[in-house]
């Protein structure tokens, strides 16, 4: 509900361990891919977070009927009953724009509205579009919306201007059913990538190169049954070993593939924690005094943009002053005035923010601006001396599934209020 709020009081360093959810930045083209099947689509260890819900609404509302069996998520879309997503469930996450190359590939029809999601900068669209036209569609602009519609897509080669990874996924659903090869050039590498396309794979598709700039689409007349377990989220992964480094706790996660996490751990390192890699898990050992960081967010393999936040606090309690630049997202230092109602020492001079650790923050009463900033303070706050308030956290409802949950079983102090 929009009126909840944490409460959390400064806790111990965080012991104990856990285990990662299914990863939603997968999850989500996935569900929109699976509208490319009449057939049933069935998916494991589905995390319980408010973007899948989401997501489903809108499908449900496209005509497909969705059941719950367990943890699994049982699909089947005889039919398209609509084409067009309205403005109340497209505003609620920025991957309702996912299913625009779904539809086109299905139906050869799409009308949405200007997709919502985290106030975190200028995310356009162009990108996706420009591809959509280079397949064969025609785009109408309007005031409430774009409405897409196109005979049978043709396969193509596209050369993206930037790596962007709703793009990439969005033309490869499109191509999947188009007539011949598509070939895409400086596609994004992120891990969420290749495993959309192992599951349009375990359907049918015929998808080369993913996870390399090149990806090659060959397109197949119908895509089939399949069910399919996605891979584990990498950012809630490192929330939970950042809170490790900040608390100076002993984490053990598991579910974790630790080769998406390469960066990350790179700069945790940097900053003094000890990390211990061990089968599908990785243990953070936090430091006692933790170093200065420089830290630049960038596509994948690069450090990620969804644990800039974090590191922040992270730099905020540093010995020493760090410099955080973010490249993706330009409006994402947002949150760093929330932080610093804690006495943290941020000063942004975009794309930069220089940080100048202090010995303790302070309690304050927070409003999350987002998805991963409101993250972030929660981590704020676990270090903080006294009781902070966070409001606004639908946000981190979105992406994180029981979070104050498992934080508080690593002995932290956070309850969910309203």
């Amino acid at each position: 509900m929009p009126n909840e709020y944490f409460m959390i009081n400064k806790s111990n360093p965080l012991k104990g361990s856990i285990r990662v959810s299914t990863s939603k930045n997968a999850v989500l083209p996935i569900l929109a891919a699976s509208l490319l099947t009449d057939q049933m689509v069935v998916l494991e260890d589905m995390p319980d977070i408010s973007d899948v819900k989401a997501m489903c609404s809108i499908l449900q509302l496209l005509g497909s009927d969705i059941r719950v069996y367990l943890n699994k998520l049982i699909i089947v879309t005889n039919k398209i009953e609509k084409w067009e997503v309205p403005s109340n469930l497209a505003d609620k996450l920025r991957a309702s724009s996912l299913i625009m190359g779904s539809l086109l590939a299905r139906c050869g029809a799409c009308k949405i509205t200007y997709p919502g999601g985290c106030n975190i900068g200028n995310r356009p669209i162009d990108i996706h579009l420009n591809a959509f036209k280079a397949l064969g569609a025609d785009i109408i602009y309007g005031k409430e919306g774009i409405q897409i519609s196109c005979g049978k897509l043709k396969g193509t080669e596209i050369k993206f201007p930037y790596p962007s990874v709703g793009a990439t996924e969005n033309t490869i659903m499109a191509a999947s059913l188009a007539k011949g090869i598509t070939i895409i050039r400086n596609a994004a590498t992120e891990p969420e990538i290749i495993d959309l396309c192992n599951f349009l794979n375990s359907m049918g598709a015929c998808i080369k190169g993913a996870g390399s700039k090149t990806i090659i689409i060959k397109g197949a007349t119908k895509l089939y049954a399949t069910q399919y377990k996605p891979i584990p989220d990498r950012i809630e992964a490192g929330t939970y070993m950042l809170a490790a480094a900040i608390t100076g706790g002993d984490v053990k996660l598991f579910n974790v593939k630790y080769e998406h996490l390469f960066s990350l751990e790179q700069t945790l390192c940097e900053a003094g924690a000890k990390i211990v890699y061990f089968k599908n898990g990785i243990r953070v050992i936090g430091p006692q005094k933790i170093n200065p960081i420089n830290v630049v967010s960038k596509p994948y393999p690069g450090y990620p943009t969804d644990l800039q936040a974090q590191m922040t606090v992270l730099a905020s309690i540093a010995n020493g002053t760090s410099t955080v630049t973010e490249t993706v997202f330009d409006n994402r230092f947002n949150y760093t005035k929330e932080l610093g109602k804690m006495g943290a020492q941020i000063r942004v001079n975009n794309p930069n923010a220089y940080i100048t650790g202090v010995k303790e923050l302070h309690c304050a009463q927070l409003s999350a601006t987002d998805l991963r900033a409101g993250a972030a303070m929660v981590l704020a706050g676990l270090k903080a001396e006294g009781t902070t308030i966070i409001d606004n956290i639908h946000y981190i409802d979105r992406g994180y599934e029981n979070f104050e949950n498992k934080l508080s079983s690593l002995g932290a102090n956070i309850m969910r209020l309203h």
